[in-house]
Formats: structure tokens, C-alpha cells, sequence
């Protein structure tokens, strides 16, 4: 095979895995936590519980946009004899998918037997989770332009890493209720168990750790004296660009805001097929669409830039998401207004 073939198939693996991963912990975590976490005989007591969870997620997430930059920072200072991304792909990979198992978990009943201790093995857990998956995500995104010199065969390989991350976020989808209904002792009214749960986070933890093993064999970072640093970039420096580039923080308001929205559709889809529709297994019928629409996306991108501009298809799309809202707001039962919406929300 092509080496230049190979090391696109091997970089797109990677991000097929890493959005697998991303799938995983930005939608389905929540599923687990509200439906299958907590169970003790105090109803209210669990929804206490998952309330300080999700607050705990929240302020974690939000410290994350700060530690970001210097996770950035020191992965440039990076240097070792397998470059100076693949480390922190594989390591990153290996230690996000062994912690996002154990939070897929009541850490051996703790959640009932001492709530407050869960609490904090659960925060600890999730913060080094999220560290190291932020650490994986900027490097396997920053390495494109390490592996060739020539700016045609970067895009290439941007391009085809596109198509493998868009075929792993809508792998989850197709696969999460067949996994954890297959793996589940109790169907619990379609939302799965714990044990279900636990083997889901299993396989796309497994399946996240294999994709950035097959980029770190199958990839090669070149070094360039125009990417290396002239001067050493401090802490202190990483926190002006970001409290005085007014530009950046309004850029990074902006997308915090669209952020929310996009997660708290993205979260809610799972609930309305099991709970309001009452047949998860249908869900899987939208990780297909969304796949499809995701390839088409990626394909049509650069010919609807070229012929119309970004600002106009920026907010063409921001119409057709309107839209889609209100289908599935008037979709009830119905799986294939459900379906019809989801899909041009993905769109």
C-alpha cells in the first residue's frame, strides 16, 4: 500500500476512535447517570445526587476552556523520539478510556453506601478523565501539519481524518442501545442497566485506545524548523493572549453559548426515543441518517463555501436547525417526524 495512503487511513483510525470517545462522554455519560446511577429506595435523594453530579460536570468543563491553552503549551514544548503529538494521543487514549470505564460505575456501591465519598472519588476521576482526553484532542488535531510538508496532501489527510471522526460520532449512536441492551440482566423500560452501561463504556473506550494505537504506528511526524519555537511561551503570557485578545473571547463566548445548545439537543435525543417514543432501539435508525448527512456534509462543505460565503451558510444553517427544533417539537410519537427533525438538526 501507499505510504502516503496508509498514514491517511491509519490518521483518520485516530479520529474515528477519538469521536467515538468524544460521543461517549459528551452525550451517553448522561443517559447513565440520570437513568441508571442512582438507585437507592429516596427518589429525592437521587435526583440530589445526580443535581450535584451534573454541577460537578458543569464546573469541571468550564475550568477545562482555562487549562486548555496550557495543555497546548506544553505539548509544544513536547520532544521525544516518537514526536511530539503521538505521546499524548496514546497515553491520553489509554488513561481517558481506563477513568471513563470506572465513572460508568458507582465505584462498588458507593453511591448508596457513602454518597458523600463517591462524590469525591467521582470528581477526582472525571477531572483526570477530561485532562487527558483534552490533551489527546489537541494533539491529534495540532499533528496535521507535522505529517507532510505539502499543504495538498494536509488537506487530503484533514479531509479523510473528517470523514473518520464523522463515522465514529454516529457510530455510538447506531451501536449504544444494542450494546447495552445485549449486555444488560434488566431491559429497566429500555434505558438498559448498569452492567450494560459498564460494557458500553468497555467497547468505545477499547474502540478509542485501538484507533490512536493504529495512528501512532501508522503515522510519522516531520520535524520543521519553520514549526519550531523561536521563544519559550510562558504561563503568564497563555493567560494574556486570553484575558486580552478581545477577539478570542468573543469568539469563545460565542461558541460556549452554541455549545450549550448543541448538547442539550444532543443529550435529549436518547430521552425522547426511550421515554416519550418508548422504543430505544429506533435510536439507532438516526445514528445511520446522521451518518450519511454527515458524509454529505463533509463533501458539500467546500463547494457551498466556494459558491456562497461562510457567513451566509452560517446562517442558512442556523435557519434549518430553527427549523428542524420545531418538527421535532411537533413530532409526539411520531418516529419519522422524530427522525425527519433529528436528521436536519444533524444537517
Amino acid at each position: 500500500m501507499n505510504s502516503k495512503l496508509l498514514q491517511r487511513i491509519c490518521y483518520a483510525c485516530g479520529t474515528f476512535g477519538h469521536d467515538v470517545f468524544y460521543a461517549m462522554i459528551g452525550t451517553y455519560f448522561m443517559i447513565f447517570v440520570t437513568s441508571n446511577l442512582f438507585h437507592s429506595d429516596n427518589p429525592s435523594h437521587d435526583a440530589y445526587m445526580i443535581g450535584i453530579v451534573t454541577t460537578i460536570i458543569l464546573v469541571l468543563r468550564i475550568l477545562e476552556l482555562f487549562v486548555d491553552p496550557f495543555i497546548g503549551n506544553l505539548i509544544d514544548k513536547t520532544k521525544t523520539r516518537w514526536g511530539r503529538f503521538k505521546p499524548w494521543v496514546i497515553v491520553g487514549a489509554f488513561v481517558a478510556a481506563i477513568t471513563l470505564a470506572l465513572l460508568f460505575t458507582d465505584f462498588g456501591g458507593l453511591t448508596v453506601t457513602n454518597p458523600t465519598l463517591y462524590l469525591i472519588l467521582f470528581a477526582i476521576v472525571y477531572f483526570i478523565m477530561d485532562i487527558f482526553y483534552s490533551a489527546k484532542d489537541v494533539a491529534i488535531w495540532s499533528m496535521i501539519p507535522a505529517l507532510s510538508f505539502d499543504s495538498h496532501e494536509r488537506d487530503i489527510t484533514a479531509t479523510i481524518a473528517r470523514i473518520g471522526s464523522v463515522f465514529g460520532a454516529n457510530l455510538v449512536t447506531v451501536i449504544v442501545m444494542p450494546v447495552v441492551l445485549y449486555f444488560s440482566l434488566n431491559q429497566n423500560g429500555g434505558a438498559g442497566d448498569p452492567t450494560g452501561w459498564f460494557a458500553f463504556a468497555c467497547v468505545g473506550g477499547g474502540i478509542a485506545t485501538l484507533g490512536a494505537i493504529i495512528l501512532g504506528l501508522g503515522t510519522h511526524e516531520q520535524e520543521s524548523a519553520l514549526r519550531e519555537n523561536k521563544t519559550e511561551t510562558s504561563a503568564k503570557d497563555v493567560f494574556k493572549v486570553l484575558t486580552q485578545n478581545d477577539q478570542l473571547m468573543w469568539t469563545a463566548i460565542a461558541y460556549l453559548v452554541y455549545g450549550i445548545g448543541i448538547n442539550i439537543v444532543n443529550n435529549f435525543n436518547l430521552y425522547y426515543f426511550i421515554y416519550v417514543i418508548g422504543d430505544a432501539t429506533k435510536f439507532s435508525i438516526l445514528g445511520v441518517i446522521n451518518t450519511v448527512i454527515g458524509l454529505i456534509a463533509v463533501a458539500l462543505f467546500p463547494a457551498l463555501t466556494a459558491k456562497f460565503s461562510r457567513r451566509k451558510l452560517f446562517f442558512a444553517s442556523i435557519a434549518i436547525m430553527l427549523v428542524a427544533l420545531l418538527i421535532y417539537a411537533g413530532s409526539g410519537t411520531n418516529v419519522t417526524m422524530a427522525l425527519i427533525g433529528a436528521g436536519l438538526f444533524a444537517l
